[in-house]
């Protein structure tokens, strides 16, 4: 027997990945091209049949990718270790792992047309590109540094046979010729790796007709192996000189025989229990842990058959039974050979001498032939696999130019460029010479991807999409789960640091992808896992269980022409407090004089605005014969469930013109140009702030006529009846939410409260459902961390002589019970009440009924939390809109602009509901714009349900 160099049972007992690449070529005169890219472009070798069947597409390349060289080096030493007991355990852990994620490789195949491109291509269409991408790159990696790893082994397997060590040159047999060293060895790797560049260049077809070749010549040497344990008689095995050096001549030497005893009972019986001793090739001591690390790489490489689908004649039949079947046999195979081994050859001889099957074979060249076929095979099938990931990456367009040399093909649809980019790397993995820390972490990458297929296949099963159908059906959710948590234990058992490296890794890959790569048309699974749990909250959220102290605003706000309502937008939203948020637009027309909904082309655009202002709010379209149906629409139909709008914002009816805000060129489909807006011959007033209508240039509708004020303030009417909330907002153009935001910091940035109804200053009261939502929507902005110090400004109007014991006090006092930080003001309003009664009776008195603040205010608050259902006493009052004067509203609004020092931001003022008299709207609305005329971004706010409570 010829001397052993250690170094090839260093390398085979410290992990080395037995992955065979994840790609085999197929039978002679086969089609070997298989395009990962989403279309692969049509070609005469493209459109080839497909002709691969069960036995050759699946069960060969997965026997090799799962057999490699563990079977003929690697038995001995785990049943050495740990006992055939534990031996028999760790297979049968290590296959329920593997068995779990071949269910989930066979689920998602037979679901569909599966490409070429392996795992890649089952996570990125399954998880999205995100993950696809970022898990592709590691699988391209591993593939590139295992095909390194078998290049290497295969080096040193020859150096173990054939190397001429300088200083034994007396004492070489006459086959080690080749002279030995880090130089020698990295010559006899590159020369290897030239081969199988030069093959998967040029001789794809070569290599596709080796592989059945290898395959018989790794099954004849497992049948001599099984033959030679009951043919070779008992004899004496000469253990390889290796181990830990002895100090001094002193210790316990190493045994340098070992017996070969037969099949025995006494050998069975010292081998089925645990011994784990020091590895004579590293001098380590081996744990349960080590050793199932060990033994659980010669398990993987599952995925070879599933690789092949691109050439398969049937893959949804195939890729099921082809995997399963090498799954089984392999199982058989190493738990016969486990027996066996156990029974004829003493501990010694399985712990110290990895190639003892060599020893008891009838030939022994037998034995050293399979190890080199079988790591060929594993290195070049590792190179083609790397290039093919590679090939797939770039064809996906996942880094944009960076890969955009590797998309580059041959005539015959071979990626030529992949190829050489993936041999340069290989390559340069050779130089290192010593791989057996990368072969840890390549380990893990492989069953990172693993897992990662798992839930692909969890998330397609809990996501109930319909059109997830696969036809392999023996698998459920709880075997996705069992696969992912057994890959991520191996993870963490082989190297728990490189393991947490490889996660963070593919994490990093994962954000960079996502903020880097264009936007895929293969779907997003989160997006059907997210309207799986949406559904299901939605309906745990019982309207019937509202309560007031839960109470958040849900806004509907109708928006004509975004290009002039971006202030309104993002002030909106800021307003919302976690809120639903739903922009709203009516377009006028009628479905059935059109050839096609006109908002179907527009909504992508609506979206697109959205992410453009960075805003959290939904887009609801509706197409109507008006819009003052329009938003009925939109009140009746937007939101689900418990998520539905409670308040309807809408722009003030006014003569404003439109400034374009949106400076961003791609939403051309919003137009800025409304100043040429025909006006109504009765209002003179196109509403530009409101709701959009045909085109989106304007509100014209199909019958020539423009929203009125009698329409617009019904649509206020509406919402009312309806219980929502409604706010009416006016000169919001101006609003600039980052010139305004910015003051923040100098102190100046104020927000105004008028919580008094000022068209009815005969029941001036703050203690009613509307005072309370306006002192709400003002806390709730303050609430946002943006406007957070703003101070709330409120003001008290009061009149001399009739406040009684000290209404600012007592304001403050209910306030601090609301939990509310604001700084109460008095105002007196003296001058304008008399004005207003001067208008009803020609004197400055008023009626003595109404109660003011300075009565017992927090009673009176209290009592109307109490009895929320009761009416509003200062809504139950006949309109007296036309008893009001425009010197009295002019006088109000003066009283306003007076207070403003330093200007407000925003102002939220009182408004009343609409009048009974539907003749009496275009009053209505012309007493709002004097009260509110040039007070800058101003809400007018009505609040129809209580919103506040002092209940903890």
């Amino acid at each position: 027997m010829s001397e052993r160099t250690p170094l090839l049972h260093y390398r085979l007992s410290a992990s080395i990945n037995e992955q065979s690449g994840e790609l085999h070529p197929c039978l002679p005169g086969e089609a070997v091209e298989r395009t990962p890219a989403v279309s692969r472009k049509k070609s005469g070798h493209s459109g080839q049949p497909k002709k691969l069947s069960t036995f050759f597409g699946v069960v060969i390349p997965t026997l090799l990718s799962m057999f490699s060289v563990v079977v003929f080096l690697r038995i001995g030493f785990v049943v050495g270790q740990c006992g055939l007991y534990q031996a028999i355990a760790m297979l049968l852990v290590a296959y329920l792992i593997i068995s779990m994620t071949v269910l989930s490789v066979c689920a998602i195949s037979t679901n569909g047309a599966l490409d070429a491109g392996g795992a890649y291509y089952m996570i990125s269409r399954a998880l999205g590109p995100e993950f696809g991408g970022g898990l592709g790159v590691m699988f391209f990696l591993a593939n590139v540094c295992s095909s390194a790893l078998f290049v290497l082994g295969l080096v040193e397997a020859i150096i173990a046979t054939f190397g001429r060590p300088e200083d034994e040159l007396s004492f070489a047999s006459p086959v080690q010729v080749l002279p030995v060293g880090y130089w020698w060895s990295l010559l006899y790797g590159t020369g290897i790796l030239l081969v199988c560049l030069v093959v998967c260049l040029v001789g794809a077809e070569i290599y596709a007709k080796a592989t059945f070749l290898i395959f018989l010549v790794v099954m004849l040497v497992l049948a001599t192996i099984f033959i030679s344990f009951f043919a070779v008689h008992p004899h004496i095995v000469s253990l390889p000189s290796a181990g830990p050096p002895v100090i001094n001549g002193t210790g316990p030497q190493p045994p340098t025989t070992a017996n070969f005893t037969g099949f025995k009972l006494d050998t069975l019986l010292g081998n089925l229990d645990a011994e784990y001793a020091v590895d004579y090739t590293t001098g380590n001591m081996m744990t349960f842990a080590t050793v199932f690390a060990v033994m659980f790489n010669g398990c993987t490489g599952i995925m070879a058959g599933s690789n092949m689908s691109g050439d398969l004649r049937s893959p949804s039949y195939s890729i099921p039974r082809g995997t399963i079947t090498a799954v089984i046999f392999t199982f058989i195979t190493y738990n016969l050979l486990s027996v066996l081994v156990a029974c004829s050859c003493d501990r010694v001889l399985l712990q110290r001498d990895y190639s003892f099957l060599q020893d008891i074979n009838v030939w022994h060249p037998f034995v050293t032939i399979g190890v080199y076929s079988s790591t060929l095979s594993a290195a070049m099938s590792n190179l083609i696999g790397a290039s093919r990931i590679l090939y797939a990456l770039a064809r996906d367009d996942l880094f944009g130019s960076v890969l955009s040399l590797a998309k580059k093909t041959s005539r015959g649809a071979n990626p030529w460029v992949s190829v050489l980019i993936s041999w340069f790397l290989v390559q340069l993995v050779l130089f290192s010479g010593k791989l057996n820390t990368i072969a840890s972490i390549v380990t893990i990458f492989f069953l990172l991807v693993y897992a990662a297929v798992d839930l692909a296949c969890l998330a397609l099963e809990w996501a109930s999409a319909p059109n997830f159908r696969p036809t392999f059906r023996y698998f459920t959710w709880y075997t996705c789960v069992l696969g992912i948590v057994g890959c991520v234990i191996m993870m963490f058992l082989i190297n728990s640091i490189y393991a947490s490296a490889a996660i963070a890794f593919m994490l990093l890959l994962l954000l960079l992808i996502h903020y880097l790569s264009p936007t895929s048309s293969w779907g997003y699974i989160s997006q059907a896992l997210i309207f799986h749990q949406v559904r299901k909250y939605l309906l745990m959220l019982d309207v019937r269980k509202d309560h007031v102290k839960f109470w958040r605003p849900q806004v509907l706000l109708m928006v004509s022409n975004p290009r002039s309502s971006v202030g309104l937008i993002t002030f909106i939203n800021d307003i919302k407090k976690s809120g639903l948020y739903v922009l709203g637009h009516v377009q006028i027309g009628d479905l059935d004089t059109l050839p096609s909904d006109p908002l179907q082309a527009r909504y992508e655009s609506w979206l697109s605005l959205v992410d453009h202002l960075n805003i959290k709010a939904f887009v609801n379209l509706t197409l109507a014969d008006s819009v003052r149906h329009g938003v009925q629409h939109l009140l009746f139909i937007s939101g689900l469930g418990g998520m539905r709008p409670n308040t309807l914002v809408l722009g003030f009816y006014d003569d404003c013109p439109p400034e374009d805000k949106l400076t961003d060129p791609t939403f051309s489909s919003f137009s800025a140009d409304a100043t040429t807006l025909p006006l109504d011959p009765e209002s003179e007033c196109p509403t530009y702030h409101f709701s959009a209508v045909r085109e989106s240039v304007g509100f014209r509708g199909g019958d020539g006529k423009v929203l009125g004020p009698q329409e617009y303030v019904s649509v206020i009417a509406d919402a009312m009846k309806m219980s929502k909330n409604v706010a009416l907002a006016r000169y919001f153009h101006q609003f600039d939410r980052a010139s305004t935001l910015s003051s923040a910091g100098k102190g100046a940035l104020y927000v105004d409260v008028w919580p008094v109804n000022l068209l009815r200053p005969d029941s001036s009261s703050y203690v009613d459902t509307c005072s309370f939502f306006l002192l709400q929507l003002a806390c709730v902005l303050n609430m946002v961390r943006d406007w957070r110090h703003a101070r709330l400004r409120l003001f008290l109007c009061v009149e001399e002589g009739r406040s009684l014991r000290g209404p600012e006090e007592k304001l403050g006092h209910l306030l601090k019970e609301l939990r509310i930080k604001a700084n109460v003001y008095t105002v007196p309003w003296d001058q304008q009440v008399a004005l207003h009664w001067q208008r009803q009776s020609g004197t400055d008195k008023r009626p003595p009924f109404q109660p003011q603040i300075g009565e017992d205010v927090l009673e009176v608050e209290k009592e109307f939390l109490e009895e929320e259902g009761d009416d509003d006493f200062v809504n139950s009052f006949p309109s007296n809109t036309t008893r009001l004067s425009d010197e009295y509203l002019s006088s109000v609004n003066s009283l306003i602009l007076e207070q403003a020092c330093p200007p407000p931001a925003v102002r939220f003022l009182y408004l009343p509901r609409p009048p009974a008299d539907t003749r009496r709207y275009s009053s209505y609305l012309g007493q709002l714009d004097l009260l509110t005329k040039d007070l800058g971004p101003t809400l007018l706010i009505h609040g129809v349900t209580p919103v506040i409570t002092t209940d903890l």
